[in-house]
């Protein structure tokens, strides 16, 4: 064989080679079972949307006025089995496990002795009486119905103290706001600048006939507060609550 003959024998089957690399590679591409349908051309009719955002927290409006409102927290309040039980069989208990509460918030710098401090709807006044057996002596309860000398009359939806009046406030009765802005507004309102703010809550718990909003997430509480910086969110057992939440106001830049 010549030169020539050989240089036209490679030339053929080069070109025969590339004939059915082609050819094989046309029949994958227009197999059926190897095309994937773009989202427009699907055949599926179900139309799917994005889902909207878990609630964070629901306010009950079940209430014709504000009147019947605070009637209705007045029911517990007022029931006379009730703050005989607060005041004799669940005082010991309340006491000890607020002290224990109070006393790792002192460890950690967020309140001390010299704090002037207020428990937000603190009925018969365990928590004071915590607080001042820790030696936070300037320490007052707020509640509708007053319990001197632990508890002062109050309504934590408009509280009666002035702007800036506390270094500390407690709460665990956030879930009986039936207007949480409020509620935090007038924390901030009373404390000073740098005070903090501890509350207690429960989440994804639908609280009991009382309660007058539920907190499913703990963004549904924080988004109220406009003048404070979150410190830290902790787990906590506290008569049913299962969330500490501790904030501290903005300081006023000078």
């Amino acid at each position: 064989m010549n030169l020539s003959n050989k240089s036209n024998s490679i030339l053929k089957s080069f070109l025969l080679l590339l004939f059915l690399s082609l050819s094989l590679f046309l029949l994958f591409q227009l197999n059926p079972s190897t095309i994937k349908p773009s989202p427009s051309s699907s055949p599926s009719s179900e139309v799917v949307v994005d889902q909207p955002p878990q609630q964070l927290l629901k306010v009950r409006r079940s209430y014709s006025s504000y009147d019947d409102y605070i009637k209705h927290q007045l029911n517990k309040t007022l029931n006379p089995k009730l703050r005989h039980l607060w005041a004799t069989r669940d005082w010991d208990r309340k006491v000890r496990v607020f002290s224990s509460f109070f006393a790792s918030l002192k460890s950690q710098g967020l309140l001390s002795n010299s704090s002037k401090a207020l428990c937000v709807g603190a009925r018969v006044g365990q928590e004071v009486v915590a607080l001042r057996s820790l030696g936070v002596s300037d320490s007052v309860g707020m509640d509708l119905v007053p319990r001197p000398p632990l508890v002062v009359r109050g309504d934590f939806h408009s509280q009666p103290f002035g702007n800036d009046t506390f270094d500390f406030e407690f709460s665990n009765v956030f879930d009986h706001a039936l207007y949480p802005e409020r509620f935090v507004g007038e924390i901030e309102r009373t404390l000073k600048p740098g005070g903090v703010c501890v509350l207690h809550v429960a989440l994804q718990r639908k609280g009991d006939k009382y309660s007058a909003n539920d907190l499913f997430r703990v963004e549904g509480l924080l988004g109220l507060f406009k003048e404070s910086d979150l410190v830290r969110i902790g787990k906590v057992d506290g008569f049913g609550l299962d969330t500490e939440v501790v904030l501290r106001k903005k300081k006023v830049d000078i």
